[in-house]
C-alpha cells in the first residue's frame, strides 16, 4: 500500500492510498484553516462553518445531504481544530462518486443563510456550555492560553460566548469565501480506489472552488511562550483538575519521535510513570496522563491529574518530581517498552480506511513530512535511551506553567508558584 500525490492546476492537492483488500473508501476534504487563522471579530468562524456547510447548498437541502449518504449506508461528518478543518465521508467503493459530489457541493456552494446561522448559533452555544461544565476539558484550554498568551493559536476553537453572539452571516460567509481556497485544500482518500479516478473527480467537482485569484492568507508566527505562571479557574467541583507543562516541539522538529517515546514513558498508559506512581502507588487520582501537542510552528508538553482538592499539593509534588527526574533515571527497558507501544498503536490504528485517509490528509495539509507507515516505524525504532534523555532535558527543564480548575480562588495562585519556578 503506497500513496500517490497529484497537484491540480487550480492548486488543489490530491493524495490517495489504495487498499485492495477492502470494499470501502474514506474520503476527506482537508482545509488549511482553523481557529488560529481567525482575526478579531472572526473568533469561532472556522468551527461555525463546520456546522453551516451541512445546512444546504444551491442544489441540495440539509435533508438531501443527509439522505444521500444514509441511502447507501455511508457516514458523513466533519471536525475543526486549531490549524485545519476536515469534511469526510466513508462509503462503499462504488459510491465514491456520490460521496465526492456531496462533499464538493457543500464545500463550493454553501449558502450560509442568516436563518442557518441563527439555528447553529444555539448549537455552538450549547457546545460552549458543555465545555464550561467539563472542568477536566476546560483545564487544557486554560493551560494553552496561559502558555501562548494572546496568540490566536491559544484561542478556544469553539470561540467564546461573546464572539459567537456577535457573529453574523456576512462575517461568516466572507470568511468562507476568503479562506476556502484551492491552495488551502487537500483531497485525501484511502481504500479500494484508483488514484487517477479520484484526481479526475476532484478536477471535475472542485475546479478552482469558484474563487480564482484570491490571495493566500498568512498566519501570525508564534514568537514566544509565557513561563512560570499559575492560572486558577474557580469551579465548585468535587475534583480539582490541573495541568503542568511548558513549551514543546513543532511538527517539523528532528526530536519529535524521541518526544513521542518520552510521552509514552511519562504518562502514556497503565505502565507509565505517572499512572503507576500517582494512581497505583499513592491512589491520588483516577485519571492522570501526559501529552505532547505539535503544531506547524509551536508545541507544548503537559501532564494532567484530576484529584480531590485536598490532595492537590501532594499530587503536584509527585507530578513535578516525576518531570524533574525522568531525564536522569530513564532506563533502556522503559524506552523499549514505549517504542513497542508506539509501534503497535501505529499499526493497529491504521487498519481501517478512515485512519489511513486521516494520516495522509493531515500530513499534507499541515505541511508535515510525508512519511509512509514503514518509514514512521523505522524512525520510532531508531530512538534510543540517549535520544529520549536529551529531549527530556530539552523540554522538561524549562520553567513551567500551571493551570488549575476547581474549588480554589484566583488569589491562591501564589501558593503554587514554587511548582512553576
Amino acid at each position: 500500500m503506497t500513496h500517490q500525490l497529484t497537484t491540480l492546476p487550480s492548486g488543489v492537492r490530491v493524495i490517495t492510498e489504495a487498499m485492495t483488500s477492502v470494499r470501502s473508501v474514506s474520503l476527506g476534504l482537508w482545509l488549511e484553516v482553523g481557529s488560529r487563522d481567525e482575526r478579531p471579530g472572526e473568533q469561532g468562524c472556522s468551527h461555525f462553518l463546520e456546522h453551516t456547510l451541512f445546512k444546504g447548498t444551491a442544489t441540495r437541502s440539509a435533508r438531501d445531504i443527509a439522505e444521500a449518504l444514509d441511502a447507501v449506508g455511508g457516514e458523513l461528518n466533519a471536525f475543526t481544530s486549531k490549524e485545519l478543518t476536515c469534511f469526510h465521508a466513508r462509503v462503499l467503493d462504488a459510491d465514491l462518486p456520490l460521496a465526492f459530489a456531496v462533499l464538493a457541493d457543500m464545500l463550493t456552494s454553501a449558502r450560509n443563510r442568516p436563518e442557518d446561522v441563527e439555528a447553529e448559533r444555539q448549537v455552538v452555544r450549547s457546545e460552549l456550555d458543555a465545555l464550561g461544565d467539563a472542568p477536566d476539558e476546560l483545564v487544557h484550554t486554560e493551560f494553552c492560553q496561559l502558555l501562548l498568551g494572546a496568540h490566536p493559536l491559544a484561542a478556544e476553537t469553539l470561540g467564546t460566548v461573546d464572539s459567537i453572539a456577535r457573529l453574523d452571516r456576512e462575517t461568516i460567509h466572507r470568511y468562507y469565501l476568503d479562506r476556502y481556497r484551492p491552495s488551502s485544500l487537500v483531497v485525501a482518500a484511502a481504500g479500494n480506489l484508483d488514484h487517477d479516478r479520484v484526481v479526475a473527480l476532484a478536477d471535475d467537482l472542485l475546479g478552482d472552488l469558484g474563487r480564482p485569484g484570491r490571495s493566500t492568507a498568512t498566519r501570525d508566527p508564534v514568537e514566544g511562550y509565557h513561563h512560570g505562571a499559575v492560572r486558577i479557574r474557580h469551579r465548585p467541583s468535587e475534583q480539582a483538575h490541573l495541568v503542568v507543562g511548558s513549551a514543546g516541539l513543532d511538527q517539523h522538529d528532528h526530536d519529535r519521535f524521541a518526544l513521542k517515546v518520552l510521552d509514552v514513558v511519562l504518562g502514556g498508559g497503565m505502565s507509565s510513570r505517572l499512572f503507576q506512581e500517582i494512581r497505583e502507588v499513592r491512589g491520588l487520582a483516577y485519571t492522570t496522563f501526559s501529552y505532547a501537542a505539535s503544531y506547524s510552528d509551536a508545541g507544548l508538553v503537559a501532564a494532567y491529574v484530576g484529584t480531590p482538592p485536598g490532595k492537590v499539593d501532594e499530587a503536584l509534588h509527585v507530578l513535578t518530581h516525576e518531570l524533574d527526574r525522568i531525564a536522569d533515571d530513564l532506563t533502556s527497558a522503559e524506552v523499549e517498552r514505549a517504542k513497542g507501544a508506539l509501534t503497535g498503536g501505529t499499526v493497529l490504528g491504521l487498519e481501517d480506511t478512515g485512519s489511513r485517509m486521516s494520516r495522509l490528509g493531515k500530513q499534507v495539509v499541515t505541511g508535515g513530512e510525508l512519511l509512509g507507515v514503514d518509514e514512521a516505524l523505522t524512525r520510532i525504532a531508531a530512538v534510543d535511551v540517549d535520544a529520549v534523555r536529551a529531549v527530556a532535558r530539552r523540554v522538561l527543564a524549562r520553567p513551567r506553567d500551571l493551570a488549575l480548575v476547581g474549588p480554589f480562588a484566583a488569589e491562591e495562585a501564589d501558593r503554587f508558584l514554587d511548582v512553576v519556578a
